[in-house]
Formats: structure tokens, sequence, C-alpha cells
């Protein structure tokens, strides 16, 4: 484990060299190639090495956090290409990646919250750098208080478990159960937050809205999961408590999810409406963990890895319809299939995926939460029907708006699309298909 860590430290100094933006994506491609070739005890943590671990759920994740950066290089060419900070840029990803690659690997429950609460800085300096308008600033602010003021409990609450049992080493946190009140709820706060469960959603949609693309892709395709991996992590040690009170959480995710699934059907900005489904699909996840069981811990895993290449790629075909129209709003994109037939084609491919359509790895997730969710109540399949309604209304929704319709007449650049932007584009939706044919590596996990 070390010696990623280690790889991408010493490509630190690599992006301060003139010339080198696509060098420094080769390297992470390259990295990408080696961290899937390790050899991984899926049953059990492997590849121990100094407090660092890795069992499937982290490797996943670590995969993907590796990927993601890689396309957010390849999607942020604009900054290259007008030399905005490019050197700062780089070494904000790395950075970012070293302290993603750190959270997902630590195997101490401390150390896990330190490089938790630390990946939010880089992602802070993406928002308020590169962002587009003045309100950037507030929404970063949001972003950061949101996350900070439910993080202080936790904090406190693991200082309050490690006196308590004197380890903190999450293997061993599963001889242990504690069942009190308080210290579930400061427990698990910061990760619905981060999720985001509704009524605590508020910063997700301003942050993507403010963000550059590549701030929208870490945003969707990791920030999102980190919380998903927390809380799988520390219910292991709250399972008493969990089952009293888990009701709650999966009533206000289940209504929540149908609620924000109505509110897509209102938004006019392209980003708002992606960051709002975004919210919808990990109101599932939270269900899913919730119920405490096998599929629902599976269905959440396969959900969060599908929902982190299927959303970044549609905030990388926003942006390429921003970069050509210079407007989000979907009163001006209008009628792209006139002038960008190709794009049209990847639009369809990951707004389908978005709406959990066959062979996509969504499409495995929703089912095995849905199944989990009905052991749990019957009574969740309402909810549950009019969530994958909905979902499939405000995809179809999104993709017909965009490229049916009258041409706006203002289109800045008549250009159909570069070989760079199908690549991105394949990259975040062949994984997202082909891994189907390796599903049961994703399912025979407990």
């Amino acid at each position: 484990m070390m010696k990623f860590l280690f790889f991408l430290i010493f490509m630190i100094p690599l992006c301060f060299q003139m010339k080198i933006y696509w060098m420094v994506q080769m390297m992470l491609f390259f990295m990408t190639l080696m961290f899937m070739n390790i050899t991984l005890n899926i049953y059990n943590f492997s590849n121990l090495s100094y407090m660092m671990g890795l069992d499937l759920l982290s490797f996943g994740l670590i995969l993907l956090s590796i990927w993601i950066c890689c396309l957010m290089i390849m999607a942020s060419e604009s900054l290259y290409k007008n030399n905005i900070y490019v050197s700062f840029f780089l070494l904000n990803i790395i950075i970012l990646l070293i302290l993603l690659y750190l959270t997902f690997s630590m195997m101490n429950l401390f150390m896990f919250y330190l490089f938790f609460e630390g990946s939010l800085i880089p992602t802070l300096m993406l928002i308020i750098g590169w962002g587009y308008q003045p309100e950037r600033i507030q929404a970063g602010m949001y972003l950061l208080f949101y996350t900070l003021f439910m993080s202080l409990p936790m904090l406190i609450s693991i200082f309050y478990l490690n006196e308590k049992i004197n380890c903190l080493l999450i293997y061993m946190m599963k001889f242990y159960d504690l069942n009190m009140f308080l210290y579930y709820l400061s427990m698990i706060l910061a990760f619905l937050v981060k999720m985001p469960m509704y009524f605590v959603h508020l910063w997700l949609p301003k942050a993507h809205v403010e963000a550059p693309v590549s701030g929208s892709m870490i945003l969707a395709g990791i920030m999102l999961k980190l919380g998903g991996y927390g809380l799988m992590r520390v219910l292991i040690i709250l399972q008493k408590i969990n089952m009293k009170f888990n009701y709650i959480w999966i009533i206000i995710s289940l209504i929540g999810g149908f609620y924000i699934s109505m509110k897509c059907f209102c938004q006019y900005d392209i980003k708002s409406l992606i960051a709002y489904s975004s919210v919808a699909h990990m109101s599932l996840v939270i269900g899913g963990i919730m119920t405490m069981n096998y599929w629902g811990f599976m269905g959440s895993y396969i959900l969060m890895i599908g929902h982190g290449l299927c959303s970044s790629g549609m905030f990388c075909l926003s942006n390429m319809n921003y970069e050509r129209i210079n407007s989000r709003s979907l009163f001006l994109n209008k009628g792209m299939m006139n002038f960008m037939p190709s794009m049209s084609l990847w639009w369809f491919l990951l707004a389908s995926s978005n709406m959990a359509a066959p062979p996509s790895m969504n499409l495995m997730g929703e089912m095995s939460l849905i199944i989990s969710l009905l052991s749990w109540s019957k009574l969740s399949m309402i909810m549950l029907i009019l969530i994958s309604f909905f979902s499939a209304g405000y995809s179809l929704y999104l993709y017909s708006y965009t490229q049916h319709g009258k041409m706006n007449m203002s289109v800045m650049s008549f250009y159909s699309g570069v070989s760079r932007e199908y690549l991105l584009l394949s990259l975040h939706w062949l994984p997202l298909n082909l891994l189907v044919l390796k599903i049961d590596y994703f399912m025979l996990w407990l």
C-alpha cells in the first residue's frame, strides 16, 4: 500500500514542470493499471502496511478515485489551453488523490477521520479557485460549514471510543457493540451530511453549480461515497442501537428521495438537475446501508461505484455543452442533436445509465437495494416505485429537453466534439457497463 502512496508523493514535483500536463495524466493511468493488478483477498483485509490495508470495499473506491482523477485532468483541457494556474491545479488534484487514497485505506479510525476531513480542503480550493460565478465563495462556505459542523461531534466520539475500548483499529471493532444513543447519533451524522441525506443536502446543489467541471466530477464521483464508506465501517460497532433507530433514517431517505426526484423536474440548470439526481440515488444507498443486511451493503457498494462513473460522465457532458453555448440553462441548450449528433448518442447512453437501464451497474445496485428495503418492510415498496419511476422521468426530461426542440441560434462555436471528449465519455461509460460482466466480484464480499 505504501508504494502507491510514494508513487503519488513523488508525482508532486512533476506538476511544476513546463508542458507536463498530459504526462501527469498518463502517470495516473499507469498507476490505475498497477493498482488493478494487486492481489486482493476478498474476504479479509490484505496488503497490510503501516496502518494501511485493503478489503474489497476500499479497493473499489480507491480504484474509482484514481480513475476519476485521471478523467478530471482530461476534462479540464480548457484550463490548460488558457493557462489558468495549471501547475497549481495539478498539485491540487494530486494532493486530493493522496488524501482520498489514505482515507479509503486507513485502518485506524482516527486517521480515517483526519483524512476524511482533509479531503475537504482541496475540494474547496477547486470550487473557490476555478469556479465560474462569484457565488462560489458562498457555495464553498456552505460546503465547509455543513461538513465541519457535523464532523466535530464525531471527533469527540472517536476519542471516547478510544478511552472505552483502547483500540481504534477498524478491523478489531467487530468484537464490540456500543449501545448509546448520543454516541450513535454523533458518529453517523457526519457521514449522513456527506452522503448527503435529505434535509442536510443543501450544500450539494450549490457546490455543484458553482464548481468547475473537475470539482463537480470529484464531488459526485468520490466525495459522496466517503459518507457511504464511513457508514459501512462504523455501523459494525453500532449494530444493536442501529436496529432500534434505523427506521428514522430509512423513512427520511425514502421520502426525501421521492421529493428530490420531483424537485429535478423544476430545475432549469443542467448541472443542478444532475446534482439533485445524485441526492436521489444516494438516498437509496443510505436506505440500503441502514437495513444492515447483506443485499443492502452489497447494493450500496455497487450503486456507489456505478453512480460515481455515471454522474461524473453526466457532468462532463454538461460542461461540453457549456463550452459551446456559454450557458447551462435548459432554455438555451436546445436542439443539440442538430449540430452535435454524435454527442447526442453519449447523452442517451449516460442518461439511460442514470435511470438504471441495463446493462449498467446502477441497475444491479438498485435491484439489490430494492430487495434489501423490501425485506426490511413491504411498505417501502410505495416510495421505491415512485423513486424508480421519477428517476427515469427526470433522466428522459433532461435528455429530450437538451437534444430536441428548436436550436438556439446564439451558439458560440460550431464544432461537434473532439476525440478527447469522446475518449473521456467512453472511459466513463465502458467501465460502468462492462463491470457488470464481473458483477460476482462485487457481490461475494461479506
